[in-house]
Parts: structure tokens; sequence; C-alpha cells
């Protein structure tokens, strides 16, 4: 019987594994085929996606200074004179201060110190807010500011006026538009808080004149564009040179034949953070009201100091 001639090949388990790597790259070799189209896909659906929203940068600030502990020692003693008289238990208390009940310390603080004796009282509250905007599209510094102009307008102080635009072609002959101060959200032929009516419609401002010594606030009657000739500087206003912005309001009021109260607040913002200095004093048992010029004084160097601290 004739032999078969013997060739050299793989056999048993070579061949299998000749077999598999053969499929494995044939399999390979189709599926890179199947997904050569897939990066012109992707491609085709972000053109149509557009570019990306541009998101609205942070606020400054991240954190806020503990109240209780940002007034100087010194400073209290000239706010609170009354304390001085006190036991020094009681004295201690006064300049410690009672923090404020909050939340989250990082978005609220506060701070309020006291100190009566039996003809005056005086009383200084600090908050200081971080606002914060949960909208992509408006950033922190803008959300703390419309925050800031609900404030002024609540407390009846208009917003300064912004020059309107230069008129060009023959509408130049015309006499501009008067620029709006209502907060921003008011709707058409809405009075804005702190704000009167004239008779046709357009909003007048509120004007308070506090005097140096025992003046009373009082609402002004005319066209609010005329100067007060009775006006002492001391009136609420805008204030120049705090912080980003700045207010100052002032208001008394009679709590009896020989009781008396002014108060004297101090509002500021700083990027996204929005400071309030209230600063009280009652008298008891004299005919006068307490010193405007002496409150606003001390309130604004306070005002000046803590807007100090946030730029550190």
């Amino acid at each position: 019987m004739q032999r078969k001639r013997y060739t050299p090949g793989r056999t048993g388990s070579a061949a299998r594994t000749a077999v598999v790597l053969t499929l494995g790259l044939g399999l390979g070799i189709g599926l890179t085929g199947c997904s050569a189209g897939t990066p012109v896909d992707d491609i085709a659906v972000d053109a149509k996606a557009g570019p990306a929203a541009p998101v609205a940068p942070p606020g400054r600030y991240r954190t806020l200074f503990e109240p209780c502990g940002s007034v100087p020692q010194a400073t209290l003693r000239d706010l609170l004179p009354g304390a001085a008289t006190l036991a020094d238990r009681e004295r201690d208390k006064a300049y410690r201060g009672t923090a404020a009940v909050t939340y989250d310390t990082d978005r609220r603080v506060g701070c309020t110190w006291r100190a009566d004796t039996p003809d005056t009282s005086h009383r200084l509250v600090l908050d200081v807010e971080r606002v914060v905007s949960y909208d992509t599209a408006v950033s922190d510094d803008d959300r703390a500011q419309e925050v800031y102009v609900r404030k002024q307008l609540a407390a009846g102080i208009p917003l300064p006026p912004t020059a309107p635009p230069t008129p060009t072609g023959p509408a130049s002959a015309t006499a501009p538009t008067p620029t709006s101060t209502t907060a921003p959200g008011t709707p058409p032929g809405k009075t804005p808080p702190g704000s009167s009516a004239a008779p046709d419609g357009t909003p007048t401002a509120r004007s308070t004149t506090a005097g140096a010594t025992g003046g009373t606030g009082g609402t002004a009657t005319g066209d609010p564009t005329t100067p007060d000739p009775a006006s002492t500087g001391l009136e609420p206003r805008v204030l120049e040179g705090l912080g980003d912005i700045a207010y100052l309001d002032d208001v008394v009021s009679a709590g009896g034949a020989n009781s008396h109260q002014r108060v004297v607040s101090v509002v500021f913002r700083t990027s996204n953070v929005i400071v309030t200095v209230s600063y009280r004093e009652q008298t008891t048992g004299s005919g006068e009201a307490p010193d405007s010029a002496e409150l606003q004084e001390k309130a604004r160097n306070l005002a000046r100091l803590l807007a100090e601290r946030l730029e550190e």
C-alpha cells in the first residue's frame, strides 16, 4: 500500500488557534468598516446644537466674615456710650453682641449690640448678605444689584438718573424723554415703593429732610427737581465712595410727649455682598430728637470700616 506524502502544517490546538485569529481579524475589519462614519455623524449633531451659551461669572465673595467680632471695641464704646455706666458683666455682654440666627453663615450673618440707660437707649444692628444667582445667564453681582435696588426704592430714595442718549437727525429738535428710575420688573404705569404719583401718572420720589439738631422727616411738596431750601444736606440720599454703590436713610419718630427715636441706616453693595448698618438712638425725658449729624457720621464711619474689611 502506498503511503501519502507528509506535508508540514498545523494540527490540533495550533490549527484551532489559527482559525480563531483569522476570524478575529475578519470581524475587526468588518467592524472598522461599519464604524467609519460615526465621527461624521457626531459632527453633524454638534453642528445642529449650536455654540454653548456663555455662563455668567461668579461673585467675588464665597464666604462671609464673623459679624460680632468685626466691630472694634473702641468703635463700640463710641456707638454705645451708655455701656460705660453698666456693671462689668452687663458691659461685657453689651460689647460682645448677639449673633443673628441664620441657617447658612456663608449666605447671611448679623449681629446686634445694645446698651440702655434710664434716659437713653442705643442699638446697633449689622446685617451682611451674600447674594448668589442660580441663573447661569445672570451673574451674582447683577443679582445683588437687583436686591440692592429694591432696598433703596423701598426706602423712598430715587435711583441716580442716567444720561439720555444723544439724539441725531431731525429728531434732535425734540425734547428727550425723561429717564425712568423704577425698579427692574416694575410693570408700566405702576409706582415703585416709596414714591407718589403726579396727576398725570408720572412717579415722583419722596424727599425727606432730617434736621441736624432734632429736625423731623417729612414729605416734600411741589416740584421734586427744585432744591428744598430747608434741606441741610442730611436728608436720605445716595452716598459716594462707599463700596460699588450705597445710600443713607434717616428716619425720626416720636414715641410720646418726651420720647424720640432716630434710626440711621447705611446700606452698600460690594460685588455680591450687601451690608446694612442700622444705628438707633432713643431718648426719654427730652423734647428734642437725637442729633442727626452725629448719628449719620458714626454710622458712615462704621460702614467705611466694614467696606475696608471686605477689601482685605
